[in-house]
């Protein structure tokens, strides 16, 4: 896991034939500006040759924080250091606490309403009605207007069948939290700490360490149906991560951090502006949790080392307290 405490950009200009050729790439580090911008200059004159013997790369890096970025460390603002883990702002202002191998588990809890078998089994029965009035009338006009009919019966009637299932074996939350513990019942030396988050369930597993690439993590998280895009940042960025501080939106406030984007670094002029936001936001987050602890599922025995990620996880989402989720 690297989450850099300087950034820098190079770029290298290439002009013949009256085309010219234009290469950026970012560098970082922890040590210091000028090492940063030696990595910068690295990356750029490898990518700017290979640009020039025509291999179709990027000319430039996308400037994002987080979530998509290839190639390129996390690029948050460093809040705070704790032990091997870190803590940063994102790039709309709460805070996220990165670790290299506490596994932290996301699940979402949406409907993504209907399967596409069941809209199928009920849409193609009421389109062959709809081509059977259509002949039988002997008229395009009346099948055309059958179809278009049975295709809005067919959604209606997929979505209430739908709902009914959802609502006899207890939602998505009874669906995952049942997911969970067959996991756990397979797993018997895991043991997992269960959260319930504003939109979702977040786990922690505290029997041992792991890596982000391990094949152990990836089946853990298409067996517990994580988020995808979770999922994939673990591996490109060799971390794992939890929001341990609520969404502004959540907690009234409208207006995004400034300036926008926030995408770390800033110039130092507008740090005020930011400064300013951060104050209100963190007034205001006073009176909210990020996430709740429900349970303690497996038998394994507890890694004193993700223990201790535990507490500071628990302690910056004030995920023991009785404070409304955001």
């Amino acid at each position: 896991m690297i989450v850099p405490q300087y950034w820098a950009e190079g770029r290298l200009r290439h002009r013949a034939k009256g085309r010219q050729v234009t290469v950026r790439r970012f560098g970082w580090s922890d040590l210091s500006q000028e090492d940063a911008q030696a990595l910068a200059d690295q990356r750029t004159r490898e990518a700017f040759d290979e640009v020039l013997a025509g291999v179709p790369l990027p000319r430039r890096e996308d400037k994002r924080a987080y979530n998509g970025a290839v190639g390129v460390p996390i690029r948050e603002e460093i809040v705070a250091r704790e032990g091997d883990c870190v803590i940063t702002r994102n790039s709309y202002g709460a805070l996220c606490l990165n670790t290299p191998n506490a596994l932290f588990v996301d699940i979402d809890l949406h409907d993504p309403g209907p399967e596409p078998a069941l809209k199928r089994k009920v849409r193609w029965p009421l389109l062959a009605l709809a081509l059977w009035a259509g002949l039988a009338a002997s008229s395009w006009l009346v099948g055309i207007v059958a179809a278009a009919f049975a295709l809005w019966l067919a959604a209606w009637v997929s979505r209430r069948i739908h709902a009914s299932c959802m609502g006899r074996d207890g939602g998505p939350e009874a669906r995952a939290d049942r997911r969970i513990e067959a996991f756990v019942e397979q797993h018997p030396d895991w043991q997992l700490r269960q959260y319930r988050t504003p939109a979702g369930i977040r786990l922690l597993a505290m029997h041992r360490a792991f890596d982000p690439q391990e094949r152990e993590v990836e089946a853990c998280f298409t067996a517990l149906q994580t988020d995808p895009v979770y999922a994939v940042m673990c591996v490109r960025q060799h971390c794992f991560r939890a929001r341990v501080s609520p969404k502004p939106w959540r907690i009234g406030i409208g207006q995004h951090m400034r300036p926008r984007p926030g995408t770390w670094p800033i110039d130092p002029e507008r740090m005020a502006d930011r400064m300013r936001w951060v104050a209100e936001y963190e007034r205001r987050s006073e009176g909210f949790a990020a996430c709740r602890y429900v349970r303690t599922l497996g038998d394994g025995a507890t890694d004193p080392g993700i223990d201790a990620v535990r507490a500071l996880h628990d302690r910056l989402c004030r995920a023991e307290s009785t404070l409304p989720l955001a």
